[in-house]
């Protein structure tokens, strides 16, 4: 077997127990690709062994878990020839609300874990001469929404990252591809709307902005002219598996027409426009008390992956 075809190429996946993980492992397997689906509980990967999926524990916040993931890989392959970080989730929340403690879990997770687990697979990578870091990102890397601050705060980061990483390890073979999805019909949102459970009070000032953000998230899934437009998990797996296939992968994939339709308005509009675009979908917190989201333009909260 030619070490070019797809499975003699080992790829790691964090993050497969449900949504984009557990679709795109799926998606590579069927292709032939030697696909290790991770996920902190093995009992949430039956379905992808199933399929012929290799299982692995995996928590990217914590080091000697990583550790072993790709010690695995590398006993199997010698390395891991494509790591996809898409393990992520979103912490939603007014700014001053949301407790420092669940401020770094996310960093851990959405950022630190992704650093971590790349520098891990790297070595191998260069021994081979080829490589490709797949980080899944958001149109949320490049725009923001109300209440979702910290969880925009580290796509900002997975996107900055990866245009340092790709000029540094080019000339190793190594390619790094950001993906940046849009509003995905994948389960992200109802965990995003979960998420703001766990916020501070802070006398209260905030409540009606949450409240307002959850509603707005939790709709923008049902209605609306962007719910229209929204993807599904298998958009973003045929994208990466595009990316992975081409000779000369692009920097960026934007997946789904939510993505493209927001990301050019957010090119074309200045910050004031921008912030008057976000005032018709969601209250600004104010002590003369609150107001009731616009549902004119089905706008997604902080939940877009």
């Amino acid at each position: 077997m030619s070490s070019s075809t797809p499975a003699a190429r080992a790829v790691l996946i964090t993050g497969c127990s449900s949504g984009l993980g557990r679709a795109t492992a799926l998606h590579l397997v069927k292709q032939g690709w030697s696909v290790f689906a991770t996920a902190r509980k093995l009992s949430d990967l039956t379905e992808l062994t199933e399929a012929g999926c290799r299982p692995l524990a995996l928590d990217v916040t914590d080091e000697a878990s990583m550790e072993a993931a790709v010690r695995a890989v590398e006993a199997e392959h010698g390395a891991v020839s494509v790591l996809i970080n898409n393990a992520g989730y979103s912490q939603s929340g007014a700014i001053e609300a949301v407790p420092l403690s669940r401020v770094r879990a996310q960093f851990e997770t959405n950022v630190f874990g992704l650093v971590r687990l790349t520098q891990l697979v790297l070595p191998g990578m260069r021994r081979l001469r080829f490589g490709k870091v797949v980080n899944l990102s958001s149109m949320g890397g490049k725009l923001v929404f109300p209440g979702g601050g910290y969880y925009h705060a580290t796509k900002y980061a997975v996107e900055a990252l990866s245009d340092a990483l790709r000029f540094e390890v080019k000339g190793f073979g190594i390619d790094v591809i950001l993906i940046e999805p849009g509003l995905i019909k994948s389960g992200f949102g109802e965990a995003a709307v979960s998420s703001m459970g766990g916020t501070g009070d802070v006398d209260g000032v905030y409540a009606s902005f949450h409240t307002a953000v959850a509603q707005a998230t939790a709709e923008a899934y049902e209605k609306g002219p962007l719910a229209s437009l929204a993807g599904v998990p298998d958009d973003v797996a045929k994208t990466i598996s595009r990316a992975l296939a081409a000779k000369r992968p692009k920097a960026r994939y934007t997946v789904s027409w939510s993505a493209k339709v927001l990301l050019a308005q957010r090119r074309l509009s200045s910050d004031r426009a921008w912030d008057w675009f976000l005032g018709q979908s969601f209250p600004s917190p104010s002590l003369g008390g609150s107001a009731a989201p616009s549902e004119a333009l089905g706008l997604p909260g902080p939940s877009a992956k």
